[in-house]
């Protein structure tokens, strides 16, 4: 019998026994760092804090609990494109919903829109307008979680989004809207580009209309000062992007060896992400946190999943905004200012702007309320 390369087959989240005994073992057995000198985090996450939150993964998180809520969503696995692509895949009672494929960010997983899906696959029991519902797909970016990685340089956004038209199209679904937030955001316009016949519109977190250097010369004196305070701005925290690309199979190591240490580098960065609060989990479940944390580590993924810092978002290596695209119409969850607003309509045809969201970076886990009514305000628009 031949295989069906096409073939989409069932999946279910079982993570061996020994896999979870050894990651408790390890914790019990770690090598603490020294407290460093000065005041809070100004040297990274404190050793106390630290130590709590592992303890707490080691004798108070169930992961078996974990596993057990999110296998309760139709999961698969498809080949594409030559690598096994894990993903969600739920189907809305409302049989007019429109198709929405949700791409997360990094360092997350799909767990990122766990508590947005019940919210967008079934409106009606949540006492919402059942006329906007979707059926939900939520793949697993190449090296991330369940989906095989990259076996060679050149993984792309490009190459992502056309791996997602290819599974939108194996599912079945003509005509659909694309979603997306961190990394997210860069695939769902992309895949604008690459089957505008298929896209109804795009609507993502943040990131457009921020500008560059190459934008300064076009600037207002009112739009130049507001561009200085963006460079303080951007300029704080450990860049990910330098890192991953200079080394990520040397700190991957470390990483993939110490869940500690894979706890302390993704807590840091889920801490950088959220500006708005002193800690991740002052405005995110711990749970939840520690959830998609579990999944980099039993999957062994703090290294394949950093192709897009060493390959670069273009393809070059570098690091760029989202490319803009006028196929079909943008709604974002966080608008801006001005200057942002006209370098987003200068490359996009924007159908939708809000000015009174909040929240951070990650907003489908920080208020998963807020970003289902954005989606739905979007897609109203455009569908």
């Amino acid at each position: 019998m031949s295989f069906d390369r096409n073939a989409i087959r069932p999946f279910h989240i079982d993570i061996p026994q020994a896999d979870i005994d050894d990651l408790i073992d390890r914790l019990a057995r770690t090598r603490w760092s020294p407290q460093l000198p000065g005041a809070g985090r100004d040297r990274g996450i404190p050793v106390d804090y630290l130590k709590d939150l592992a303890d707490y993964w080691r004798t108070g998180f169930d992961w078996r609990a974990q596993e057990a809520e999110l296998n309760k969503f139709p999961q698969f696995v498809t080949e594409i494109d030559g690598l096994d692509v894990h993903f969600l895949h739920v189907r809305s009672p409302e049989l007019d919903a429109l198709p929405l494929i949700l791409t997360h960010g990094w360092p997350n997983s799909f767990v990122e829109f766990v508590k947005t899906i019940g919210l967008l696959t079934d409106p009606r029991a949540h006492d919402l307008d059942p006329a906007q519902a979707f059926h939900v797909v939520i793949p697993s970016v190449p090296g991330f979680a369940f989906s095989e990685a990259p076996r060679e340089t050149g993984m792309t956004v490009r190459r992502v989004a056309e791996m997602w038209v290819t599974l939108m199209d194996r599912l079945g679904y003509e005509s659909y809207g694309t979603q997306g937030g961190d990394l997210g955001a860069y695939v769902a316009p992309e895949m604008a580009i690459v089957a505008p016949d298929r896209v109804v519109g795009v609507h993502i977190d943040g990131g457009i209309g921020l500008p560059t250097e190459a934008d300064v010369p076009t600037m207002s004196t009112d739009e130049r000062t507001e561009w200085d305070q963006m460079q303080l701005w951007m300029s704080g925290g450990v860049d990910h992007h330098v890192l991953l690309h200079a080394a990520p199979q040397t700190f991957a190591h470390a990483w993939t060896d110490s869940p500690v240490g894979l706890l302390a580098w993704l807590i840091h960065k889920f801490d950088e992400f959220t500006p708005m609060a002193e800690r991740a989990e002052d405005v995110m479940d711990r749970d939840h946190l520690l959830t998609n944390i579990s999944l980099y580590w039993f999957t062994n993924t703090a290294g394949t999943s950093s192709w897009p810092m060493y390959t670069g978002l273009d393809g070059n290596g570098a690091f760029t905004w989202p490319a803009g695209q006028k196929l079909v119409p943008t709604g974002v969850y966080a608008g801006g200012s001005a200057l942002m607003r006209r370098l987003a309509e200068r490359d996009n045809t924007i159908a939708h702007w809000p000015e009174g969201n909040t929240g951070n970076h990650f907003i489908p886990m920080e208020l998963p309320d807020m970003h289902t009514a954005d989606v739905r305000a979007f897609f109203v628009k455009v569908r």
